[in-house]
Parts: C-alpha cells; structure tokens; sequence
C-alpha cells in the first residue's frame, strides 16, 4: 500500500474570489504582513500496490481526469510506496 498526495492550485492569471476573501479577513482582523493568499486543495490518497513508478503514472491519469481541471489548475504530486 501506498499514500499518495495531491496538492492543486489555481494557474497564474486565474482569479481567486476565495483567496480575495480570506485575503480581506485576515487583514481585518489585524494581521497586515498577509500581502496576497491563494486557496488551494490537498487530497491524499491510500493506493493499492507498491510500483512507485506505476502509481505515480495513474494518480497523473486521475489528476488530469478528474482530480484537477488542468486547464485552470496545476497539481503536483508525492506518492510515497
């Protein structure tokens, strides 16, 4: 068995409404050093199987697939086997 790990961001030049707000609360609530914060997603993954190489192959496929929407999105990838 393997853990996989996901980690997805929003390409440069893509808007990020969400980011924008936690952005704005932090800095209301007096926390200035915060110049710009972008929101991500994380996901981790329990893979059957011990080929890392193998793995790391089809959590690609599920990330262009379905995971991330490449066309907005980059994702990058840790598979621990």
């Amino acid at each position: 068995m393997a853990t996989a790990r996901v980690y997805i961001t929003l390409k440069e030049g893509i808007l990020d409404p969400q980011g924008k707000t936690v952005l704005r609360a932090l800095n209301n609530l007096g926390y200035d050093e915060v110049l710009d914060l972008r929101v991500g997603k994380y996901m981790e993954l329990e893979l059957a199987g011990d080929d890392k190489e193998k793995l790391e192959s089809r959590l690609g496929e599920m990330s262009e697939k379905l995971l991330a929407n490449p066309i907005i999105e980059n994702y990058r990838m840790e598979v621990d086997a």
